[in-house]
């Protein structure tokens, strides 16, 4: 994909033909570039940045990383550095910020019911199966071994391809399939569905969006915002929402919960104190 300019490359100078290929060449790299930084990178005056800019229309170099951000905003790049331009900059606290605003934003559309039928699921489950790819599987390492810890039988599934078959093979009826589905169902997402549909299986499923055809649904759906579609998504409101889910599974199990977290601290004392 390169950028879709308004004016003739035959009406621009070797300079500025120079700036129009870095930015189709290294899109990533250009929009995390101060105008210093492109001018040192180029070899080219900051003031003949500043003119391409208003060349190609844009008010100045800013308005031209946005035009930029637009038509390349797919990217994870894009939408990271649309972040860092909307704040002005990255600042550590600017940044706890914008994903503390995530987590009340999570937490005004989150629908409790929903919530607790989830934890209940997943206490009264045979065994529960989670698979998370890409940036989710971190997610689905974490809910694994938290729930391994307070003595349930948590079984992480392969990423994708036949292993993920292979995975879901045993589960069945009475146990419980949970994944992540944020920006869209996956091929990975449906297969799990559909699986937990025929088998019997309770299905649970963090999602990103409000309203989702009838045969993305899982039984219960878990609601998580992770920033505008142009944003970068952080996954700070999804580990915030897992979190509580693990405290409250703690809650419903009881005594059976700190049983297990007590065996498990007797193991530690007797094989690394």
């Amino acid at each position: 994909m390169e950028l879709n300019l308004s004016l003739p490359s035959g009406d621009m100078t070797p300079a500025e033909l120079k700036i129009l290929d870095y930015i189709n060449t290294n899109t990533d790299a250009f929009l995390f570039l101060s105008i210093g930084q492109l001018a040192q990178r180029l070899d080219i005056s900051e003031s003949t940045i500043s003119r391409f800019a208003r060349h190609t229309g844009c008010k100045d170099f800013k308005s031209l990383k946005s035009l930029v951000m637009e038509q390349f905003s797919s990217g994870p790049a894009a939408k990271l550095a649309t972040t860092i331009e909307s704040g002005g900059g990255l600042t550590l606290s600017g940044y706890l910020e914008y994903v503390a605003s995530q987590i009340l934003s999570t937490a005004s559309q989150s629908q409790e019911q929903e919530f607790q039928r989830a934890a209940e699921a997943i206490v009264s489950a045979g065994r529960v199966y989670i698979h998370g790819k890409n940036a989710s599987a971190s997610l689905a390492q974490l809910l694994a071994f938290r729930l391994r810890r307070l003595g349930l039988q948590a079984h992480l599934l392969p990423s994708g391809g036949s292993e993920l078959l292979e995975g879901l093979f045993n589960a069945g009826e009475g146990d419980v399939l949970v994944s992540f589905s944020f920006s869209k169902l996956s091929k990975e997402g449906r297969i799990i569905l559909s699986h937990g549909r025929e088998s019997g299986c309770k299905t649970v499923s963090f999602v990103s969006r409000t309203c989702l055809p009838p045969d993305e649904r899982a039984d219960i759906s878990l609601y998580v915002y992770r920033g505008q579609e142009r944003e970068y998504h952080s996954m700070a409101a999804p580990a915030a929402v897992l979190d509580a889910l693990v405290v409250a599974v703690t809650q419903a199990l009881g005594d059976r919960g700190i049983e297990s977290l007590s065996r498990l601290r007797k193991l530690k004392d007797k094989y690394f104190s």
